[in-house]
């Protein structure tokens, strides 16, 4: 255990959002609605900019900037971004200017998504923010973004980019190789995880940490943006990039990667009947909130898993909830239109 945790020291990390850990929580009325051991461990309080799991992530990420002595960050994801919106309040708290880059994923011409939720919040943190047109193209997006960054930098600036696309030394998945550490610190039981699957930073670092701490528990990763056959060589690739990054062998072999893609329809950051469903259970049973296009899907990806008997009776499961909730303020229109 000593030697992960030794080697995540090596990195800077910028302080940020509330110390460690974040609380883990028995769902007792969703367990016995649903016939097994709920447990939620609340990566929404984290407190930063309102929360969420990008907060461990940017730690890593900020620190390494200040550490080059950056004075601006860049990145770019989706409208509705929680990992932008992080960085924005991250920003502001550091004293570093943020530029985030909106891709268009999910088709919309309501002005309630394009300007609510999280948008809102990235300009009341006084980010900086330009459009991308394209919402699947990570290798576009991110020469976007080197653009953008050489432009700051003719203009007297010291640009750091967290970039968006595979290939680039995975920082952000540290932060939860140092939350793998923190729940074997908090309970020790057989349980199995459920975690949402999207870029691969928080479900991968989940399964390396976990798996570089000698614990076996299972993984089982929910589709968020793409298929689990196009998702399952992509977290591979991250486990292995971890590890590179780490100087460590990976311990995560292929054949030991679960994801699930039950709750992923109609697409990345759009609704349906199931996750309208899965959010208002959260809600009534629990007062726990869930966005659309996270942790909204992962725990209709649990239910599903439940009904399906993945999840087998009396199971003790983890539901890692992510965050996410400002995001919920800019569907409104969308709910009224399926609930």
């Amino acid at each position: 255990m000593r030697d992960l945790i030794d080697r995540l020291a090596t990195f800077p990390q910028a302080a940020l959002g509330h110390a460690a850990p974040t609380p883990l929580e028995r769902a007792n009325r969703l367990s016995d609605q649903l016939g097994i051991d709920l447990w939620l461990k609340r990566d929404d309080v984290t407190g930063l900019g309102m929360g969420g799991n990008k907060v461990r992530q940017l730690a890593f990420y900020f620190g390494d900037a200040i550490a080059k002595g950056a004075d601006a960050v860049l990145i770019t994801g989706a409208v509705q971004s929680n990992f932008m919106r992080t960085a924005a309040a991250a920003g502001a708290k550091l004293g570093l200017s943020v530029h985030l880059q909106l891709e268009e994923r999910v088709p919309s011409n309501d002005p309630l998504y394009n300007t609510g939720g999280n948008v809102f919040l990235d300009d009341l943190f006084g980010a900086e923010r330009r459009s991308y047109p394209a919402g699947e193209d990570e290798a576009g997006a991110d020469r976007a973004l080197v653009k953008w960054a050489e432009e700051l930098q003719a203009a007297g600036r010291k640009p750091y980019i967290i970039p968006l696309g595979p290939g680039h030394p995975p920082l952000g998945a540290l932060g939860y190789c140092m939350a793998a550490a923190e729940y074997l610190e908090q309970a020790q039981e057989h349980t199995v995880h459920v975690v949402a699957s999207g870029s691969g930073a928080s479900h991968g670092g989940l399964m390396f940490g976990l798996r570089a701490l000698g614990c076996q528990d299972p993984v089982l990763g929910i589709c968020v943006r793409r298929s689990a056959g196009e998702q399952i060589p992509r977290l591979f690739d991250r486990c292995r990039e971890i590890g590179e990054l780490l100087d460590m062998e990976n311990p995560v072999h292929e054949d030991d990667i679960a994801v699930f893609d039950d709750s992923l329809a109609p697409g990345y950051g759009q609704m349906s009947q199931p996750l309208v469903e899965a959010i208002q259970m959260m809600a009534r049973l629990e007062g726990v909130v869930l966005d659309p296009v996270y942790t909204g899907k992962v725990f209709a990806g649990l239910l599903a898993l439940r009904r399906r008997y993945i999840i087998p009776d009396g199971e003790r499961v983890v539901f890692w909830h992510t965050g996410g909730g400002p995001g919920l303020f800019a569907y409104q229109n969308f709910w009224e239109r399926i609930a």
